[in-house]
This record gives C-alpha cells, sequence and structure tokens, in this order.
C-alpha cells in the first residue's frame, strides 16, 4: 500500500553493551522468538476452555483464557514454577527450575466470557470446617472417612471430627451425599463468610502512642465490627505542589473520580490537607462549606474530632466539592515551603484507628519536617557500584517503617499519587505503601496538560477494583515441602503470616518452597493460600485458593510441565528484594548464573547426548534468556546510571504485579500500526473481533516508513518513521506532516477513518484487560526526547546498558558449553564470573 523503505538502523542514543570475546555460531534467524510462543498458545486457548484438574498443560499467563474451576484453582488465582513438583530435593537440585508460587489472590475473571463468581459460602456461627492439626481449611482434595464423622486433611493427613451441622452420609464412593451442593467440596476458590471469632482485632497498645484520638483507645486484642471501607484523600499543599499545578489537578480528579456512579466510595470519605501542619475538615452535610481545623504540632498528632470527619460522599456532595475547587486558591498565596507527610499519615491512621481503611495521599514534595522528616540527598552517582549503593534501596529514617506497620496494623493501606519536581526519597516514604499492601504512582516533573489525564484514569482504577483491607495472608503446604521465603509488598508480622492494610486485584505476592522429605509420585502436593480479609462492602470473609499438584520423579516431566512465566516473575520479584542488601552488578550476575544454570540442567537431564557446542532449549524454557535479559533491562536493575526515586518506584512496582501485567512490562507488546489488515479490530457480521499479531521487539524488524504502538503496562508510545506516507498521518493523526503532529498528544484523535476506528479499538481493547490505560507519549523519529524511552523498551536491541539479546544468548551458551566441557557448575571456577564479556 505504502513504498517500501529499508530497514532503520538503532538509533545512536541506545547506549549498550558490545560483545568482548568469540562469539558462538547461532544463528539470528534461528534464536527464539517470544511472539511465537505468546501466539501460539492464545490461538489454542480461543477455542478452548481451560479445565483445571491435575494434568493439563495450563495456558500461558498472556494468553485470554476462559477457566473451569474443577475443584483446583484458576491460574488467574495461582501459578506454580512447575505443575509437576520434583518428588526429592536432589531433582529439584538437578533441574535447577526453583521451586515457587505466585498467588493473585483477588485477580480478575473475564464474566463476560463466560467464567463463574467465586462462590460465596456463609457456614453459620461456627466457620468454615477448619484441620484441627494445622488449621488448614476444608476443601475438594479432603477425604471423608468414618462414615462421614471425620475428615482427613489433605495437608498434613490430619484426622478432624465433622460438626454435627456439618455432617452428611457418604455415597458408595466416599464422597458426601450433599458433595454437589457444596461449593466448598467442588470448586479450588471459594469464599467463606465468617463469624465474630475472625474479626479484625485492635492491635496491642504501644508504651508511646504514636497518634491521640478524642475517644478512648478499644481494649487490645478485642474484636471490631466489619464496616465499609473508609477513604481518606489527603493532600500536599506546600509550595511546590501549589504552583506545580499538582494540587489543583489532583483536587479535580479526586472530584471527578468520587462522582462518577461505578467510583463511588462506601465507608465514607474525609479530606485532610498538610504542610508545616495539618487540616482537618468537618464535612457534616448540613454545612455550606467544610470547616477547616488546624494542628500545628506535628510531633503530637491527634484527631480533634469525631463528627463530621467522616461523610456520604453523595450526602455532602455540595460541601466536597466546594471543598476540593477552594483547596488550590487557598493554598495558592505564600504557601510553605515544606510539609510533614510522615505525620500526616498519622493523622489519618487517627482518623480511622478502630476502622481500618484506606489512605490516598498527593505528594508532590520532599516531606523535611514531622515525623520521618528527610533532608535532600547529596550526589548519589559516587554511590553507585561501591559498598554503599544498596542504601539508596533502603530507608533513611526507620520511622517510615514504623508508620508502615502501624497502618498495617490497623488495617490501613496507603496509596501515593507523587508529582514532584525534584528527589522525594521513594526509598523512605514508598515504604509505607510497600508494607501496607497500597501502590505508588509517580509522575516526575509533573505538569497537568501532560499528566493529569493518566492521573485520573488510575484514581478511577483505584476506586473501582475489587479490593479488601484488613488482611491476614497464609500459604500452607502438604507434607514434605515447607514454605521458605515471602516475596512482595506486605507487612510480615509473624513467620509465615502476611499482614495487608489492602489487597486489591492488581496485587500478587510470590512464595518459595523446598522439600522437607521425599514425596510420593503416586500422590499430589497440596498447596492452599487463605486470605481473611473485610470486604469493601463491610463483610468478613476468608478466600481460601487450592491446588493439587502431580510430582514427578523424572527430569524430563519436571521440565515438560514447567512454568516460565511464574519462574521469570519470581526471579525478577527475589532480585528486586535483595537491592537493599546486594549491589546491582551482583544481583544481575546472580540472575545470568540463575538462566544459564536452569539450562544446563535440563542439558545434563534431558539431552545429554547432543554436542556441547550445540544449543538446546527446553520447550518450556526456550524464551528463558530474552526475559533475563529484559529483568536485567528493567529500571529497576539496569546499569546506567538511574535515579534512586526511578529505581525505588519500579521495584516497589515489580514486588506487586501480577505474572501477566509483568511478563507485558518485562517484554512490552509492540504493533505495526501501517501494517494492520483491514478487518483487524473491526467487528465482523458476526459481532466477534479478531486482534492484530504483535512483532518482537528490534529495531531489526522496523520500517523507516512505519508507525509502531508500543506498550509496556507502564506507558505506551506511538512511533512515527520519518518516510511515513501522508495518507497514513492523516487518517490516524488529522495531519499530512509528520512536523504537524502535536507531540503532547495525551490521547488520540477522533476521525472518521478505518485506521483511527482501529487503534482506538485496540487501546480501549486493552483498557477493558487490565482496567486503566498507561500514558501515551508521541515519539516522532529524530525529533521527540520519547524516542528514548521507545528504543529503551525494544528490550533484544543492544541498549540500557547492556546486550543484545543475540549476544546474550552468546554468553549464556558459553556458559553451560563451559560448565558441559569442564565438568564444573555455572558459578563455579568455569563458570559465569571467570568469562569474557
Amino acid at each position: 500500500m505504502y513504498a517500501h523503505s529499508a530497514r532503520i538502523p538503532q538509533p545512536p542514543h541506545s547506549a549498550g553493551q558490545p560483545f568482548k570475546g568469540l562469539r558462538t555460531a547461532i544463528d539470528p534467524s534461528q534464536i527464539p522468538s517470544p511472539i511465537e510462543s505468546i501466539e501460539a498458545d492464545q490461538e489454542k486457548w480461543e477455542t478452548e476452555r481451560y479445565m483445571t484438574l491435575p494434568g493439563n498443560h495450563v495456558p500461558l499467563s498472556t494468553s485470554d483464557y476462559i477457566a473451569i474451576d474443577q475443584g483446583n484453582s484458576s491460574p488467574k488465582f495461582i501459578r506454580v514454577s512447575t505443575w509437576n513438583v520434583p518428588s526429592t530435593s536432589a531433582l529439584v537440585n538437578q533441574c535447577e527450575v526453583p521451586l515457587a508460587a505466585v498467588v493473585h489472590p483477588f485477580a480478575e475473571l473475564d464474566s463476560t466470557g463466560g467464567e463463574e463468581d467465586i462462590p460465596v459460602v456463609d457456614t453459620g456461627a461456627s466457620g468454615p470446617a477448619r484441620c484441627s492439626g494445622c488449621r488448614g481449611y476444608v476443601n475438594p482434595w479432603c477425604q471423608w472417612v468414618a462414615g462421614g464423622t471425620r475428615w482427613k486433611c489433605n495437608l498434613c493427613s490430619h484426622e478432624t471430627p465433622v460438626e454435627s451441622e456439618y455432617f452428611s452420609n457418604l455415597d458408595a464412593n466416599g464422597l458426601r451425599l450433599d458433595h454437589l451442593n457444596r461449593p466448598e467440596l467442588t470448586k479450588g476458590t471459594v469464599d467463606f463468610i465468617v463469624p465474630e471469632h475472625y474479626w479484625a482485632t485492635n492491635p496491642p497498645p504501644r508504651i508511646v502512642p504514636p497518634y491521640l484520638s478524642v475517644e478512648p483507645p478499644p481494649a487490645p486484642s478485642s474484636t471490631r465490627p466489619p464496616r465499609p471501607m473508609k477513604t481518606v484523600f489527603a493532600f500536599d499543599v506546600s509550595a511546590d505542589a501549589a504552583q506545580s499545578g499538582f494540587l489543583e489537578s489532583a483536587c479535580r480528579t479526586v472530584k471527578a473520580a468520587l462522582y462518577e456512579e461505578e467510583g463511588r466510595v462506601h465507608g465514607g470519605v474525609a479530606i485532610v490537607s498538610f504542610d508545616t501542619a495539618l487540616h482537618f475538615y468537618n464535612l457534616s452535610p448540613d454545612l455550606d462549606q467544610g470547616h477547616m481545623l488546624v494542628m500545628p504540632d506535628l510531633e503530637e498528632v491527634f484527631l480533634p474530632i469525631r463528627e463530621g470527619v467522616f461523610a456520604d460522599a453523595v450526602e455532602s456532595r455540595n460541601v466536597i466539592e466546594n471543598l476540593l475547587d477552594a483547596l488550590p486558591s487557598r493554598f495558592q498565596e505564600a504557601p510553605m515551603t515544606v510539609s510533614g507527610l510522615g505525620s500526616a499519615i498519622r493523622g489519618c491512621l487517627a482518623a480511622l484507628a478502630g476502622t481500618g481503611g484506606q489512605v490516598i495521599i498527593f505528594q508532590a514534595t520532599l516531606p523535611s519536617v514531622g515525623a520521618g522528616a528527610l533532608q535532600p540527598r547529596l550526589d548519589e552517582s559516587t554511590l553507585y557500584d561501591t559498598p554503599k549503593e544498596p542504601t539508596l534501596f533502603a530507608p533513611r529514617d526507620m520511622a517510615w517503617k514504623d508508620i508502615g506497620e502501624e497502618c498495617a496494623e490497623e488495617g490501613v493501606g496507603v496509596t501515593m499519587f507523587l508529582g514532584m519536581s525534584k528527589f522525594v526519597d521513594v526509598g523512605s516514604i514508598g515504604l509505607v505503601s510497600s508494607i501496607t499492601g497500597g501502590q505508588i504512582f509517580f509522575h516526575p516533573r509533573f505538569e497537568s496538560a501532560r499528566d493529569e489525564f493518566s492521573m485520573a484514569l488510575q484514581l478511577r482504577r483505584v476506586l473501582r477494583r475489587k479490593t479488601v483491607y484488613h488482611c491476614a495472608m497464609r500459604v500452607r503446604t502438604s507434607n514434605g515441602l515447607r514454605i521458605t521465603a515471602h516475596y512482595g509488598n506486605f507487612n510480615e508480622r509473624m513467620p509465615g503470616e502476611l499482614d495487608f492494610g489492602v489487597l486489591d486485584a492488581d496485587k500478587a505476592i510470590s512464595v518459595a518452597f523446598e522439600h522437607t522429605k521425599t514425596l510420593d509420585d503416586r500422590g499430589y502436593a497440596y498447596l492452599q493460600c487463605a486470605v481473611l480479609h473485610t470486604t469493601k462492602e463491610g463483610q468478613r470473609r476468608v478466600r481460601t485458593i487450592n491446588l493439587a499438584l502431580q510430582v514427578a520423579s523424572l527430569a524430563g516431566t519436571v521440565f515438560r510441565y514447567a512454568d516460565m512465566d511464574t519462574v521469570v516473575s519470581h526471579y525478577a520479584r527475589e532480585a528486586v528484594s535483595q537491592l537493599a542488601t546486594k549491589r546491582i552488578s551482583q544481583l544481575r550476575d546472580i540472575l545470568t548464573e540463575k538462566c544459564a544454570s536452569l539450562l544446563l540442567g535440563y542439558r545434563r537431564n534431558c539431552a545429554a547426548s547432543s554436542a556441547p557446542t550445540q544449543l538446546i532449549l527446553p520447550e518450556a524454557f526456550k524464551t528463558l534468556p530474552v526475559y533475563t535479559l529484559a529483568i536485567l533491562k528493567s529500571k529497576s536493575l539496569k546499569a546506567r546510571n538511574v535515579t534512586s526515586d526511578v529505581r525505588n518506584y519500579h521495584a516497589h512496582r515489580v514486588l506487586s504485579m501480577g505474572v501477566r501485567s509483568l511478563m507485558h512490562h518485562l517484554y512490552p507488546r509492540m504493533l505495526a500500526i501501517h501494517d494492520l489488515d483491514d478487518t483487524i479490530a473491526l467487528p465482523d457480521a458476526n459481532g466477534r473481533i479478531s486482534w492484530p499479531s504483535h512483532m518482537r521487539d528490534s529495531y531489526v524488524y522496523m520500517e523507516a516508513h512505519g508507525i509502531y504502538l508500543i506498550d509496556n503496562e507502564e506507558m505506551m508510545v506511538l512511533w512515527v518513521g520519518q518516510s511515513v506516507a501522508p495518507q497514513l498521518l492523516q487518517d490516524l493523526f488529522g495531519v499530512d506532516d509528520i512536523f504537524s503532529i502535536d507531540p503532547h498528544l495525551i490521547t488520540l484523535p477522533i476521525l472518521d477513518s478505518r485506521l483511527s476506528s482501529q487503534v482506538r479499538n485496540i487501546i480501549t481493547h486493552r483498557q477493558l484487560q487490565r482496567g486503566y490505560t498507561p500514558k501515551l507519549l508521541v515519539a516522532r523519529q529524530n525529533i521527540d526526547a520519547a524516542e528514548i524511552e521507545f528504543a529503551d523498551m525494544l528490550v533484544e536491541d543492544q541498549n540500557n546498558a547492556a546486550m543484545s539479546y543475540l549476544d546474550y544468548l552468546c554468553v549464556v551458551h558459553k556458559q553451560i558449553n563451559a560448565a558441559l566441557t569442564g565438568g564444573g557448575t555455572i558459578a563455579g571456577p568455569t563458570g559465569f564470573r571467570s568469562s569474557p564479556w
């Protein structure tokens, strides 16, 4: 359709690392493509349903599929590194496949495609049946014995008497007669409504209370009735926030989100502002405007009133809207230059004490007064690659850890929108969000025209998504296995028990486990995750997620049923969680060693007869090298100088992302817009829509006359080639010259052209998949600065201070070859650290 141009070279600003030494003979045209694997899997599951019983190959996390719960939880809730668990620890060591699971308890299901909602079971005053040995919950894999009067736990094999009101006779197969009418005995994922003894308890009193309230403190360890979740909006009103337009944008964004039907909050709204003092507002509906109460003491924070602090968003609509309209102008004149974020969080905590809820903060400056006061950091570049480098990723004042733990104990989650113009120490203040299960949204050098739109979409997502609060999570394993580590954003108050102030549909954690004895390969290994929580609407529940896994005694079976997506996700979380204890260069070396060791394990156990010079990759892990390289190129771990704020923000994200989001983040989806077929992304005669194929992330596959859209879950970039046809520009942007494109576009114009409809349908489809649309940037070839971000997303190229995919594959191949011929290990004397780059 358009004139063909030659392939374009990689731009000079993509600083990478060249390959050193002799190359191994790898044919560039034969290196495995992630796109081929992803699209082949998607094609399979477009026509099939995934049945969750053990023994089936599981869809990739990146595929859209419908799962039928047959007693095993859907992979959307839990994925494991191999769906056939090795029978012994020796076999684990031979294979080098880590034993890990990624749990995503409140992942969204595809209700439009036919997936059933999670069943809700009310078991009455006695609560759900639990094992008297390990405290595991009744599930489809337990056994009924002694005529139905006892049940045998699948986790610990202990037998527990059945309560009289829960008793049922058994049939000839040993199943209860009411088996099919009991969701907890037929479904892998179930919500139990729980009675009073499961209610949240008040935290024990502290010798020196961090905040005070007008009401006497509740009795220690007394229970609190579940209530609808309350929300506090807290605004930094310092000079930086007011003068940059961030405060005004934040107020507009909150106002819009509150008064859209789907964005309505359930349990009341409070508004707090802060600079060198805290400002609480009485939002009673009978007032004309919110009355401000000023708390000047940031050291001894207290809540002066209870009545009117929280108001129903509908009843007090006029008061809330007037206050949000007035806040920016109220603090515009002679604003304070500093703010006390730590004390403000404790003020919000005082308001939520005894109930729990969520705090949503809009912060624009480094908190330099009050609790956890911080000072600007000196030149941090002098710390890179030195023994002091890990201090960039640890809090500089432990008060932030204390504040986070106080919030988590009270069942309060803290989400932060950061709109700063300079350093704000995300490594310190962000710890509060990490410990409480909240989220950080990052808008450096905030500009209202550019960033307000995406901030509004992010806030809507926060208010609309499935969110629960005051949560406790525990993952249990069956006999022969034990949990060794957890990775994610949570507070681990006691070993194995994870506390979250809030937990939502976008958050996941990973767990590592190991053997304590040999497993029987004729039986199953079991995992059960239980999340005790209070819903937004105010009901106390436990969500149980159950998984039965086959046991394998052969390495070939372990690799055949391995799950690369889970392994990559676990590797990324494990590496990022060690930023505060190890240098980045060490973490990068360890990741490459793990990648090469796993592939070496396959060679030694499943392809030993092949020549050592031949590169052989297992089917399940054939794209592991490119995903490992993508982790090395991520902003949290890449070698080039990256500010600690950016690294800490991306580390926070990686630790909380679900497997699907993380895989799309590491290897972004790229699309050639100029090559879209006329029928793509448009409904056919039957109303069905087919979506386009993606392409590999490299300049090698691009053309100068093209337009490309790349999306890494954080941002989307539209790259426009200099030789693009005027008609393409007219169809997509409404202009016929590349220099007439507005580089500050935040959304595509709505035009009456086929191409415009197609691209906007693709973006809308992705928004429906994940609940939000990332920030959009336009990058015209050799014109716009956004091309640097675009180039950095092309992970197969030589960039981000790292090698190209082909060169990295050569390095990994050399490690495997050296270990095979020398008889050593990857990390040994013949291994990675002594090999040439």
